[in-house]
């Protein structure tokens, strides 16, 4: 059959597709801009009545949609629920009523799990090229491996693509044929931008300290927020550096122009950026589109520590929300109350820390302020009861604060609490050298 007809035949409304899922289905849909729109979301969540045991997997949320609407949410548990993978400030209301479940992944293995457990798969596409090929625009992620995985095994009945004329063509292993799609529905709509964060005082000052550790030549990655721009922002001067990452880094472009990022020295894929998804303005999706200095693969690939060590000098550059006097870095969530998910932060950490002359780096805030104004300390002697934790002490290594560095790896418990204590808060360091004292010290008894 020509793929034209296939094409064709496998064309169907919305609410065609939304009538593939099953009771007992686990149904999971792309990665942020990758995933389906909303508007798909709810035809298969307004058929909540004929439906039992429903669930919906997705990850960075970026596009509105019922799923994320707690009360609604709440009218149809147990028909549909919601197991987000990776969550942003996006589902935090729904996140706090406990009707979510969550499931636990890091980015490196997303696809391995994620196909042995899906049934219908749905994500957003390019409308095919001449040879018959989708292309997965924006996001990678699981997308391509999960549905190839998911076939292969037997386990994916469905999968849907999304096909928008808007959504650009990135490079790369990046494509899929029209015959490994059941379904496709045609639905033009606008692709979510992200206007850059403005990095205030306290930004620029862990940007300060983060910019000191990078050298020319370093291989590196990041993520987003208004540190990571902070520190995008100070790289002028430096020269020649390459960029094995997740998710494109912001200022991209012009990180580029000014050749500061140049790919020039990394092993695998001279001359290319390398990443697996991107989120950003207008102005960066123009400029990675159909880019052939722009590539992206399966987080499998990218996000494989083993890989990841082969670049030497990787700078692995990560946010997070706590670290413990030992080491431990969480950045998922405080206590039982989820934040985010571990993503590739893990898989990065444990890559810098064999790449020869690596660096894995942990920003966070000294501190933050509670409702009733009181300071808390984001250096802690022990995380909060129920806290996950995203990276263990054994893969700790430089933690940065807005009051220094502090380096971890060669240094023992005691060493790190101390050298930790040093950048935290300085109005909360009594009392952190008070616990270090009661807790890692042998009390001397008269």
């Amino acid at each position: 059959m020509d793929w034209r007809d296939e094409y064709k035949r496998k064309v169907v409304s919305m609410e065609e597709a939304a009538k593939q899922v099953k009771s007992g289905d686990v149904v999971l849909a792309g990665l942020a801009v990758g995933a389906c729109s909303g508007d798909m979301y709810n035809a298969i969540l307004d058929r909540w009545k004929e439906l039992k045991d429903v669930k919906i997997i997705d990850a960075v949320q970026v596009r509105p949609a019922k799923l994320y609407d707690p009360n609604f949410m709440a009218g149809i548990d147990g028909h549909i629920n919601f197991w987000p993978a990776f969550g942003l400030i996006t589902i935090r209301k729904i996140n706090a009523t406990l009707l979510p479940d969550f499931l636990p992944i890091t980015s490196s293995d997303s696809a391995g799990k994620l196909s042995r457990i899906t049934d219908v798969f749905a994500c957003m596409v390019t409308p095919p090229n001449k040879q018959g090929y989708v292309n997965l625009g924006l996001t990678n992620f699981y997308s391509l491996e999960t549905i190839r995985q998911g076939k292969a095994s037997g386990k994916l009945r469905i999968a849907l693509g999304e096909v928008n004329d808007k959504m650009p063509i990135i490079l790369g292993d990046n494509w899929l044929h029209v015959s490994e799609f059941d379904f496709f529905v045609e639905h033009s709509t606008a692709i979510p931008a992200f206007t850059r964060a403005q990095p205030g005082e306290r930004e620029q000052k862990i940007a300060g300290h983060v910019l000191e550790l990078i050298n020319d030549g370093d291989t590196f990655q990041m993520g987003i927020g208004a540190i990571p721009e902070a520190v995008v922002s100070g790289l002028n001067g430096k020269h020649d550096l390459g960029v094995l990452t997740e998710m494109f880094p912001i200022g991209l472009p012009q990180l580029i122009e000014k050749g500061i990022v140049t790919n020039a020295r990394k092993p695998f894929h001279k001359g290319t950026t390398v990443a697996t998804f991107c989120m950003g303005d207008q102005g960066m999706y123009d400029y990675v589109a159909e880019n052939p200095r722009c590539e992206f693969y399966p987080a499998s690939y990218t996000n494989n520590p083993a890989f990841i060590a082969q670049h030497p000098n990787i700078v692995a550059i990560n946010m997070a929300l706590m670290v413990d006097f030992s080491g431990q870095i969480a950045s998922e969530g405080l206590g039982h109350r989820m934040v985010s998910g571990s993503g590739g932060q893990l898989d990065f950490q444990m890559g810098s820390s064999y790449s020869k002359g690596g660096k894995g780096i942990t920003l966070l805030t000294s501190s933050r302020k509670l409702k009733d104004g009181t300071l808390a300390s984001s250096i802690v002697p022990e995380v909060p009861l129920g806290t996950p934790i995203t990276v263990p002490r054994s893969f700790a290594d430089y933690v940065v604060t807005e009051y220094g560095i502090a380096h971890l790896r060669y240094k023992t418990r005691r060493q790190r609490a101390e050298a930790l204590i040093n950048i935290a808060h300085p109005d909360l360091r009594g009392e952190l050298r008070s616990a270090l004292k009661k807790n890692f010290y042998m009390s001397k008894k008269a």
